[in-house]
């Protein structure tokens, strides 16, 4: 049976996942959350899913100055994009919510986040659906009108708020921002590469705060068992997380480390993005989100929204203290280590190529990655050889293409590299892409200046 084929059976037989619960305490400091998730069959039998999260204690929090009325906000919209990870599992055709009423507008943006988000999954299973057609959002009967959140303007400081993902980019806002300005890096699910980083820049563990998800285990059976399975934008659901957490910690800012290169399609001339949630789209959608229904005075951006891979890669170079400490592998992730077979390896190698000579590379990434013939698709499918590039957290055609052609420039086609055939003359130079800086970003004033400082510095 074809994923198609799967996805319409599925619909026949599921008549709705009902989101139908959520509760939270805090107890020692402790801030912990479940979610309660219903797919019903159209026979009436029922699966449960029961999703949770935990945050452990940390004196920086500020849990009691937070009314329930706000934390119930906060936590149903975290149950609401946790909720697309359970609904791509057979597809139904109707979501109930139950916990709170959403208005038109709120049911729009939604499903819009939840089309979007999924275009990776639709097309990498193969199916075919519309915005329209794809499923409805329903309020229940039971669901009860939600009362305003906001809080008082002087609610929050003058701190930053930091994700922080083990990979060169979080860096490099880590790096810029805390010399600046009181910051907090935040982890969600800590593993080597993410603790190394946030050490290496002086933060003790009980200095970051850190969020621990548990996904249901019958949804991993489930995906075992055949049901359909597939790329969800982890970067919306980090965004309603950073705003929890910017609450506990009367964070007025939080600035993530999305660049301007996460706009370009993975498949060209079409608006399927695996970076989607990385987007300025989707960040001027969630502030604008965030804003009408949860706080206006909190302020969501991308502080190297302005930037392209490769000036973030030179940033990134400048601080050699890290380069045995980050990894942007999602393969070696598990292990903590660079895979070097990935499309994410190749392409970090290539973006740091022209700010760090070949023989570091080869000690950051354990081998030599332009001397592994298997990697000459996945280099096609970096540069634009090749239809679709990879479904990654890469860089655009053209910034591959100019370190490619750097690379050549320096002599690194020689001696049977995968680079070796490969020459695009009439892209534009690594110096080209040093001298951009997108005008479309969110950024504070104070903000905008640190970074052109950082660039011209």
């Amino acid at each position: 049976m074809s994923n198609q084929e799967k996805f319409n059976s599925f619909r026949e037989t599921f008549a709705s996942l009902c989101f139908q619960d959520y509760e939270y305490l805090v107890e020692k400091g402790i801030f912990f959350a479940k979610f309660d998730f219903i797919l019903r069959k159209n026979d009436g039998t029922t699966i449960e899913f029961h999703p949770n999260f935990e945050i452990p204690a940390r004196d920086f929090y500020h849990w009691d100055e937070i009314s329930d009325v706000v934390l119930d906000n906060l936590v149903f919209h975290i149950g609401m994009i946790e909720l697309v990870s359970y609904w791509k599992i057979a597809c139904p055709n109707t979501v109930i919510i139950k916990p709170f009423v959403m208005d038109e507008e709120q049911i729009r943006w939604w499903k819009k986040l939840y089309f979007n988000g999924l275009g990776e999954f639709f097309y990498v299973n193969g199916i075919e659906t519309s915005l329209e057609d794809f499923m409805r959002i329903e309020n229940a009967v039971s669901a009860k009108k939600s009362e305003s959140s906001f809080v008082s303007t002087d609610f929050f400081d003058e701190r930053t708020l930091i994700p922080v993902g083990g990979g060169k980019d979080s860096v490099v806002t880590l790096e810029l921002l805390r010399k600046q300005m009181p910051v907090k890096p935040l982890i969600i699910n800590p593993r080597g590469a993410t603790r190394e980083c946030v050490a290496v820049a002086g933060f003790d563990e009980k200095d970051v705060a850190e969020v621990r998800r548990t996904l249901d285990p019958t949804m991993l059976k489930m995906n075992a068992d055949g049901y359909l399975n597939g790329h969800t934008p982890f970067s919306a659901l980090l965004a309603f997380y950073t705003v929890l957490l910017g609450f506990a910690t009367r964070s007025k800012y939080i600035a993530l480390s999305n660049e301007s290169s996460a706009n370009e399609p993975t498949v060209p001339d079409t608006e399927i993005n695996h970076q989607y949630s990385k987007s300025v789209a989707f960040e001027n959608d969630f502030r604008r989100y965030v804003s009408q229904y949860i706080s206006p005075d909190i302020q969501y951006f991308s502080f190297l929204r302005p930037l392209n891979e490769l000036q973030i890669a030179k940033l990134f170079s400048r601080e050699k203290q890290y380069r045995k400490a980050f990894k942007s592998c999602n393969v070696g992730s598990k292990t903590d280590t660079w895979c070097g077979r990935c499309p994410k390896c190749l392409f970090t190698w290539i973006a740091l190529s022209p700010f760090i000579p070949r023989t570091e590379l080869v000690d950051i990434f354990g081998k030599d990655l332009l001397k592994d013939n298997e990697l000459r698709p996945v280099l096609e499918q970096l540069d634009g050889r090749a239809e679709v590039k990879p479904f990654e957290c890469v860089g655009t055609v053209g910034e591959v293409r100019a370190c490619v052609e750097h690379a050549v420039k320096q002599g690194e086609n020689k001696n049977g590299t995968i680079f070796d055939s490969v020459s695009f003359t009439d892209n534009l130079s690594v110096e080209d892409y040093l001298k951009q800086f997108d005008e479309h970003h969110n950024l504070p004033k104070q903000f905008e200046k640190i970074l052109k400082e950082a660039l011209h510095g």
